[in-house]
């Protein structure tokens, strides 16, 4: 018999999972999401990916602005949902609500646990230079992300992966997962197990602060930091171009050569590093759209100085 289910989840990341377990035949009680913003100045508000993907498949949407109310427990109760699915809600669960489903609350969180537990996993795994990384189905319990795990999903991670790749890729495997997972709670067979205590590390919020490429580094180091900050912030360096312009690389690629780290090394923006080389692929300039080097080069004149 098909659960009945609250969904809990806000960016495009969540999107394909609320859509399988639609198509799966479980009945969504409801959609909890985050209230919607505005997506520009000046401009009207925006509802979340969540939001637009619930209304069009005719699901209720809620979006409380706190979950710690005895109105929203009341709210929450009255569902009577068999379980909650909680894919990048963005919002911390008050005990009280993952006691309420009957059989709890469970997360899709996009890494190999316990590693990258927190805010930002896809984007640390790739700047850390991991081999890999994946998706968990995890029943959640009141610490961060330190719920017992259910089923996982692995998938390597190439140095051409940019976070938005990634994010790409793991988002339909978690969505799967998910299913498979409440198949399973369906016929009573979902089987967990409790994270491991070794290897724990914290995927914390990226800082705007951390975009600045630092080309002391060695070429694969500041490769990955700029894929893993890739599309968004993005990593920035000040480019040898005239007059100097601060622009954002989006894509590249390990290259041969060697020179002062920053130093500009050829016409097809080959940069020394402080081993071996990068070539940038893709990058942006303010107030600009991303665009190819070899686009981005045409009549751009070049000066050979530190980046």
């Amino acid at each position: 018999m098909p659960l009945r289910l609250i969904f809990m989840g806000t960016p495009e990341f969540a999107v394909p999972t609320l859509r399988v377990l639609h198509e799966a035949g479980h009945e969504i009680a409801a959609v909890y999401t985050r209230e919607p913003k505005p997506a520009k100045r000046g401009l009207k508000l925006q509802p979340s990916p969540i939001e637009q993907e619930a209304r069009r498949l005719g699901i209720s949407v809620l979006t409380p602005t706190s979950l710690k109310t005895p109105e929203a427990l009341q709210q929450f109760r009255a569902h009577k949902a068999d379980a909650a699915v909680v894919v990048a809600y963005g919002v911390i669960l008050p005990q009280a609500i993952l006691d309420a489903p009957k059989h709890g609350c469970y997360n899709l969180h996009a890494s190999l646990l316990p590693r990258w537990r927190g805010a930002a996993p896809i984007q640390r795994a790739i700047m850390a230079g991991d081999a890999e990384t994946g998706v968990m189905v995890m029943k959640m319990d009141a610490g961060l992300d330190t719920g017992d795990v259910a089923m996982t999903g692995r998938i390597a991670i190439t140095d051409a992966m940019t976070a938005a790749d990634l994010h790409d890729a793991l988002a339909p495997l978690g969505a799967g997962l998910m299913v498979r997972a409440m198949e399973a709670l369906e016929r009573g067979k979902l089987q967990l197990r409790p994270q491991g205590d070794q290897g724990v590390t914290y995927a914390a919020r990226i800082d705007k602060a951390e975009a600045r490429i630092d080309w002391d580094k060695p070429a694969r180091a500041v490769l990955r930091h700029i894929h893993g900050l890739s599309p968004f912030p993005g990593a920035w360096c000040e480019m040898p171009l005239d007059g100097g312009t601060r622009v954002k690389i989006l894509r590249c690629e390990l290259a041969d050569g060697a020179a002062a780290p920053g130093e500009l090394l050829d016409d097809r923006l080959t940069m020394a590093c402080g081993e071996g080389a990068m070539r940038i692929i893709e990058l942006q300039r303010a107030g600009r759209a991303p665009m190819q080097v070899q686009d981005f080069l045409r009549g751009t004149p070049l000066n050979r100085r530190r980046g």
